[in-house]
């Protein structure tokens, strides 16, 4: 019902718009089907993101090169560099080798094991997909619940779950290739209004906000704790296998990548040579299945990219052709003037605002779909007033990783809620105070920050 209901007022718009601005209400039609499609999780998100590729040119809104632009913008290359990357690093298990180690070093109390938790899952998120953090640490956490005695009516098995997705979440913010949504609204700056942000200029905005937002979260769970978060869990000892040379060598080129984009600047200003963040990435993927292994293959082959995300390449594309299709159409200018009234209030406010929209509206809508059409409303609002763009942009895209009310807001949370461990109703009352503490936090940094 839904998906015919959808369908009839795409069709109804297309009917009844007016001839002088027939390309105005067909961009409104397609992006309007497919914001529709992406709340109601009618089809899959990332079929629901081909919609432009049938639907853009022959109505006129976009043109084939204008198309092509966008799902093969260099930033989908940079995630799918990123991917591969981070495909190598769970093939040889070289997360966990990380993992365990943090874990290990902060000792055995309750605080301690929440803390390890926290700091590792968002550590690997900066790297790693979420949703591949998220699954890689549950069973670990599952572990300390089942297997070690904890006593009955214990708050520890809730906030460790809830560590580990908002952990994941929390770390994606740090990082270009952390979190989906950061590629795309640094794509929608680029493409339309000509504004970059390298990979280390983002990680001097991106680190220390998500450190902060961890370790208050952190803070908030031991005061829910009580007394609690004073106590001991014996025999909890993680296990340290020896590296294995895949797993050195997985690290090292990691970490050659990791220095090639946070040092572009000195090294384009000495060097001469000219790159940009996705360069380093693809580099990275393609000596992936140079390198040799200790059985007479490479670090990665072929098959191992069946496990790549490839729907949020896809994913990735549909949202910047949205987000051009409504720019280029004049849909973004039009609903930039619902926040004319902002024009001339306290920057503070204008933030918080815009950070709180983010933040709940991505409860219920997928964080990179909110950052696509979001963004590039408030950019032009920044454009119309004497805001900055950077300063506009930036929090709101940051806030759709501080999403920790609800089961289907982000894949960790979903994922952790599988285990059976959590109830809706216990994470919607801690999520719902964080977001607050989200709204405020983001908001006083930016303001503070970023001019």
């Amino acid at each position: 019902m839904l998906i015919v209901t959808g369908l009839f007022m795409f069709g109804s718009i297309l009917l009844f718009a007016p001839e002088e601005s027939a390309n105005f209400w067909h961009a409104v039609a397609i992006g309007g089907l497919m914001v529709f499609f992406w709340i109601f999780e009618l089809l899959p998100i990332y079929v629901t993101a081909l919609f432009p590729l049938f639907l853009a040119v022959p109505l006129g809104v976009l043109t084939p090169e204008q198309m092509a632009g966008q799902y093969g913008h260099r930033m989908v290359y940079l995630f799918f560099g990123g991917f591969v990357l981070s495909l190598a690093l769970e093939k040889w298990n070289v997360h966990k080798q990380i993992a365990e180690r943090i874990i290990a070093i902060v000792g055995t109390s309750k605080a301690r094991i929440l803390l390890g938790f926290l700091l590792a899952t968002g550590l690997l998120s900066m790297w790693i997909s979420n949703t591949a953090t998220a699954l890689m640490m549950l069973p670990m956490a599952m572990a300390v619940i089942h297997g070690l005695p904890i006593e009955k009516g214990s708050k520890f098995p809730l906030y460790l779950l809830l560590a580990i997705a908002y952990g994941a979440s929390l770390g994606g913010m740090a990082t270009l290739v952390g979190t989906p949504p950061n590629g795309a609204m640094l794509s929608v700056l680029e493409s339309n209004y000509n504004i970059t942000i390298d990979f280390f200029d983002w990680m001097k905005i991106g680190l220390p906000l998500s450190f902060i937002m961890m370790f208050v979260v952190y803070g908030f769970f031991l005061l829910l704790m009580g007394k609690e978060r004073r106590g001991k869990i014996e025999g909890f000892v993680p296990e340290k296998a020896p590296w294995t040379k895949e797993q050195i060598r997985v690290l090292t080129l990691f970490l050659v990548i990791v220095i090639l984009w946070s040092f572009r600047g000195p090294i384009t200003y000495y060097t001469e040579i000219t790159y940009k963040d996705e360069g380093p990435a693809i580099l990275g993927a393609i000596l992936l299945f140079l390198i040799p292994n200790t059985k007479k293959s490479t670090l990665l082959v072929w098959k191992d990219m069946k496990n790549l995300p490839w729907g949020i390449l896809i994913l990735f594309g549909g949202g910047l052709a949205l987000a051009k299709m409504l720019e280029v159409n004049g849909v973004i200018t039009e609903l930039s003037h619902v926040f004319d009234k902002f024009d001339g209030v306290h920057i503070l406010i204008v933030l918080m605002l815009l950070v709180g929209i983010a933040i709940y509206g991505t409860e219920v809508m997928s964080n990179l779909a909110l950052v696509n059409v979001f963004v590039p409303v408030v950019a032009v609002f920044a454009l119309n007033t004497e805001y900055s763009v950077l300063q506009m942009c930036i929090p709101v895209t940051l806030a759709a990783s501080c999403a920790f009310m609800l089961p289907i807001s982000t894949p960790p949370n979903a994922i952790v809620f599988s285990s059976g461990v959590i109830r809706v109703n216990q994470m919607a009352k801690v999520g719902f105070v964080l977001n607050l503490v989200g709204v405020i936090i983001v908001s006083l940094f930016s303001y503070i920050f970023l001019h």
